[in-house]
C-alpha cells in the first residue's frame, strides 16, 4: 500500500465502524419501512440511534437531519429544494392575484471557491431562472463581508458558503456571514463536507456560555449544512443534510418521489448498515476529534515546513495555523496543505511518486485538464496552479510516513527541476 496522503478524497473506514455495521448486512437485515414486524423494528431503531449520533455531532436535534446517500446529494436537496419551495408555488394562478415567479425571492449567492456540487447546482437553477451571484475570494481564499453584504437584494433567498475549502482547508467567518444572512432575512447554507469531524462545528445561534465552557467551537446559526459519511471513516453512500425547524423553519421541497421516506424530504429505502456506520463515525469522532486533530496538524506543520526547505515552494491559503478561536477570522484545517512547487508539473510529480497517494485537488475535477478553479479564483497564476498539489493527513497517518514523503517528494523535485 503507498503512503495514503489524500484523506480530503476519501478516508478509511474505521474498523469500530465496520464491526457496528456488519450485523446489518446479515441478520438485522430489515427495511426501516417495514412496521409490521422485529426485523423492520430493529432497523429502525438501528437509524434512529445513528440520526441521533449524527445530531449530537454538529449541536443539532435528530429531527433535523435528513440521511442522503452522501453530500453532493445533501447540497442538490438544500439548494434546489429550498429555491422551488420559495418559486414553484409562484409560477401558477395567473389571473389570480397570486404573484409570479419573477416576483419571488429568486437571487441565491455563493462563491467562486465551492465545490462543483454546489456550483453545478447553481448553474443549473440560472437555467430555470434563478440569480446567481458568484463571489469572489482574496489571495487567502477568503471572501469579503462588506461585498457579501453589498450583494444583498431584497430578491436574495439564500447565502450558501463552503464551511471549509476542500482543496486549501481555508476556513470561512461561518457566525459572521450567518449574521449578515440572518439580518436581511435569507437562509444560510453551507458545504461542511471537509470540517464535520475535524474541527467543532455547531449548528446553533447566539454564543458560546464562556470561553471555558465551550472553547474551541464555532457558534455558526447555518441553517441548512451538507456533509458526509466516507470523509470521517465511515462508509460511502450515506451522508446528511441538517435542516434548521425553527428561528427560522426552513422549507423545502423535496428532489426524490415515492413513498415519503424522511420526512417526505427524501423518498427511498434507506441504506441501513451505511447509516449505522455514520452514526458510529459522528460518535467516534466527536470523542476523539480534539486530540486527533491536534496530533494530525503537528505532523502536517512538519510536512510543510521540509517541503518549504526545497526552495521556490509556496503555501496556497492561509498561512496561519489552523482554528482561530471560537470564531477569529477563519483559519486553515489541521490536516490539509496545498503547494506550489515552482517550475515542475503536479502530474509529473505525482507520476513519479507512485508510492505515495496524493492528489492536485478535488476528486470530483481530477479528470479535468485545467488547473484548478479554486486557486485560480484566489488568484494565483495557471503556471503555478498547474504546479500545485494538495497533501491532506488523517488520523491513521504516522511521523514515519511524514519522513518518508518529505524525503521523497524532495529528490523527485529536485529531479523534475534538473
Amino acid at each position: 500500500m503507498p503512503v495514503y496522503l489524500d484523506y480530503n478524497s476519501t478516508t478509511p473506514v474505521d474498523s469500530r465502524v465496520l464491526e457496528a455495521m456488519l450485523p446489518y448486512f446479515s441478520e438485522k437485515f430489515g427495511n426501516v419501512a417495514s412496521k409490521t414486524h422485529s426485523l423492520g423494528w430493529v432497523a429502525e431503531t438501528a437509524v434512529e440511534q445513528a440520526r441521533e449520533r449524527v445530531a449530537k455531532l454538529i449541536g443539532a436535534t435528530p429531527h433535523e437531519i435528513i440521511f442522503t446517500s452522501g453530500a453532493t446529494e445533501a447540497i442538490n436537496l438544500a439548494i434546489k429544494g429550498v429555491w422551488e419551495a420559495a418559486v414553484a408555488p409562484l409560477s401558477f394562478g395567473e389571473g389570480l392575484g397570486v404573484r409570479q415567479k419573477s416576483e419571488a425571492k429568486n437571487h441565491i449567492i455563493t462563491v467562486s471557491t465551492e465545490h462543483k456540487a454546489v456550483l453545478d447546482t447553481c448553474k443549473y437553477l440560472e437555467t430555470k431562472g434563478a440569480k446567481v451571484t458568484y463571489l469572489p475570494v482574496n489571495s487567502e481564499g477568503l471572501i469579503d463581508l462588506d461585498q457579501l453584504r453589498n450583494s444583498i437584494t431584497p430578491a436574495t433567498l439564500l447565502v450558501c458558503v463552503m464551511y471549509a475549502n476542500n482543496e486549501t482547508g481555508v476556513i470561512q467567518p461561518i457566525s459572521e456571514i450567518s449574521k449578515i444572512a440572518h439580518e436581511w432575512g435569507c437562509y444560510f447554507m453551507s458545504d461542511a463536507t471537509q470540517a464535520v469531524g475535524k474541527i467543532n462545528v455547531d449548528v446553533s445561534l447566539g454564543i458560546p456560555p464562556s470561553p471555558s465552557e465551550r472553547a474551541g467551537v464555532r457558534y455558526s446559526g447555518v441553517d441548512l449544512l451538507a456533509f458526509s459519511s466516507h470523509k470521517i471513516y465511515g462508509p460511502k453512500g450515506a451522508g446528511a443534510l441538517y435542516v434548521r425547524r425553527k428561528n427560522p423553519r426552513v422549507t423545502l421541497s423535496a428532489q426524490i418521489h415515492g413513498g415519503g421516506h424522511e420526512r417526505g424530504l427524501r423518498s427511498g429505502t434507506l441504506n441501513v448498515p451505511a447509516i449505522v456506520g455514520f452514526g458510529m463515525a459522528c460518535q467516534i469522532a466527536q470523542a476523539e476529534m480534539e486530540e486527533d486533530s491536534k496530533r494530525i496538524s503537528i505532523l502536517r506543520d512538519e510536512l510543510e515546513k521540509n517541503l518549504l526547505t526545497i526552495g521556490n515552494v509556496s503555501v496556497n491559503g492561509l498561512p496561519s495555523p489552523w482554528g482561530g478561536g471560537i470564531e477569529g477570522r477563519g483559519g486553515r484545517l489541521p490536516n490539509v496543505t496545498n503547494l506550489s512547487f515552482q517550475g515542475i508539473k503536479a502530474d509529473s510529480l505525482i507520476a513519479k511518486l507512485p508510492d505515495i497517494a496524493f492528489s492536485t485537488g478535488s476528486a470530483c475535477t481530477s479528470a479535468i485538464p485545467e488547473p484548478s478553479h479554486v486557486l485560480k479564483a484566489m488568484g494565483i497564476p495557471d503556471e503555478m496552479a498547474y504546479s500545485s498539489v494538495r497533501f491532506s493527513l488523517g488520523k491513521f497517518t504516522t511521523k514515519e510516513e511524514i519522513e518518508i514523503v518529505s524525503k521523497k517528494v524532495k529528490e523527485k523535485i529536485i529531479e523534475l527541476r534538473k
